[in-house]
């Protein structure tokens, strides 16, 4: 593989996640010679376990919808629990969100969902690398040359007319830009882990992600098919700072500040090592460029609280094809295209950024804990309806323009109806920021 008249390709593709994967069998799909590189070998760990229902068209474009129903764990709803609202409980339903097409999504092991993708990116023609690491890119010309050695450290050389970057947090194309920022309005950190004998909620909510507010941020806890549960806590970072155990039992500790978390862990057991991610929010302050794309997690990573990371990989691969495939073709719209493309995927992430952003403050808190389902309010199902769609990957859905306006002029109406409250938030927030 030292002859790199042998290894060129029309596109190259760094990373073979998600979003590598997505772009690249769908270029390939399109006729177009694709190589991808991916620097560990399938199946490997990676956090990011819940799937969204927006996700199921694109699974479904793949033709991998069949085998991740094999391997998923249905999820029909998003649970929000809270121990500072009369409503502890509340559960959004996805079978109520506008588009009712789509009424539950899949939580998933990701070494087996991301393997089922780069087996499936072979299939299509693509040549697919496992344990290739890129060292060296050359943008300057129009003909990209990147450079990557193997396991056993040989050198490989690549040349391509286009390289998409979706390397994940590796970021490799953001780095070499040096155009990463971390994100100054979220500042958070993680610690999570795969637990068993963990007790689930019964009958169709089985496979529910459950997420509980709590004073240091939020939990999730993400059953999986195989008996684990993905449980995970966002927390600020100062309180972060405060460990002075192993991050095992540091995990352990912080779990048990939920007194209905404590319950449901009687008896549970880490299933290998806890993990941790510090102040993980980022963008990169360039999409793209002569010749180049930058996709994925390999653009920007937020939040994982509505479950977005996979969704939003997998969407902007799926758009990124369509842009890619045109500039290949050189199409001579290949600007407004590109421009089009950019808008798309900084829309989708502004409309989860919205939530995220204000997720922990006290008008928001409470404005989602609000719905009365028991009562059925017709107003408060249409407002809850929008909030669903969003939480589902459909935030651009005509039908909920006016609702999900209405829902966030409420939220500022709550923001002013409790004034020294959110003032007091904003405060401990910055404290906690280290700001």
């Amino acid at each position: 593989m030292n002859n790199t008249q042998q290894n060129h390709y029309e596109a190259l593709v760094i990373g073979g996640g998600p979003a590598g994967t997505t772009i690249a069998s769908l270029l390939a799909d399109k006729g177009h010679a694709i190589c991808l590189l991916e620097k560990a070998h399938h199946p490997r760990f990676h956090i990011g376990e819940s799937l969204l229902p927006m996700n199921l068209p694109i699974l479904e474009k793949l033709g991998v919808l069949e085998q991740i129903d094999a391997i998923g764990m249905k999820k029909y709803a998003a649970e929000f629990n809270s121990l500072e609202t009369s409503l502890a409980r509340d559960t959004f339903y996805f079978a109520k969100a506008a588009n009712k097409n789509h009424p539950f999504a899949y939580q998933v092991r990701r070494s087996e969902f991301d393997e089922i993708l780069f087996r499936n990116c072979q299939k299509k023609g693509v040549t697919a690398l496992e344990g290739m690491t890129v060292t060296d890119i050359d943008l300057d010309s129009s003909l990209k040359k990147i450079k990557a050695t193997d396991a056993q450290g040989k050198l490989h050389e690549f040349t391509a007319g286009y390289l998409i970057d979706a390397s994940g947090r590796d970021t490799v194309l953001a780095q070499q830009l040096n155009s990463k920022q971390k994100n100054p309005k979220h500042k958070m950190a993680a610690i999570y882990g795969h637990f068993r004998n963990v007790a689930r909620r019964t009958g169709k909510d089985e496979g529910n992600i459950s997420i509980y507010w709590f004073q240091h941020g939020w939990i999730w806890l993400i059953p999986l098919k195989d008996g684990l549960m993905s449980i995970g806590c966002v927390c600020w970072p100062a309180y972060l700072k405060t460990r002075q155990t192993s991050l095992d039992l540091f995990l352990h500790q912080t779990l048990e500040c939920v007194p209905e978390i404590r319950l449901r862990m009687q008896g549970a057991l880490l299933d290998g090592e806890a993990q941790a991610t510090g102040n993980y929010s980022y963008q990169s302050s360039i999409m793209s460029g002569s010749g180049f794309l930058l996709i994925g997690d390999a653009y920007a990573f937020v939040d994982p609280v509505f479950s977005s990371g996979v969704y939003l990989a997998m969407q902007s691969a799926s758009n990124g094809a369509e842009l890619v495939d045109q500039l290949l073709k050189k199409s001579p719209q290949g600007k407004q295209l590109t421009t089009r493309f950019e808008d798309s995927v900084a829309e989708e992430i502004n409309a989860f950024c919205w939530f995220i952003y204000r997720f922990n403050s006290p008008a928001l808190h409470k404005l989602l804990m609000s719905s009365d389902e028991a009562s059925q309010h017709p107003v408060k199902q249409k407002l809850k309806s929008a909030v669903i769609s969003v939480l589902a990957g459909d935030a651009y859905n005509a039908q909920i323009k006016l609702p999900l306006l209405a829902f966030k002029l409420l939220y500022f109406i709550n923001k002013l109806n409790q004034y020294k409250q959110n003032r007091a938030f904003t405060l401990f927030k910055k404290q906690q920021m280290g700001e």
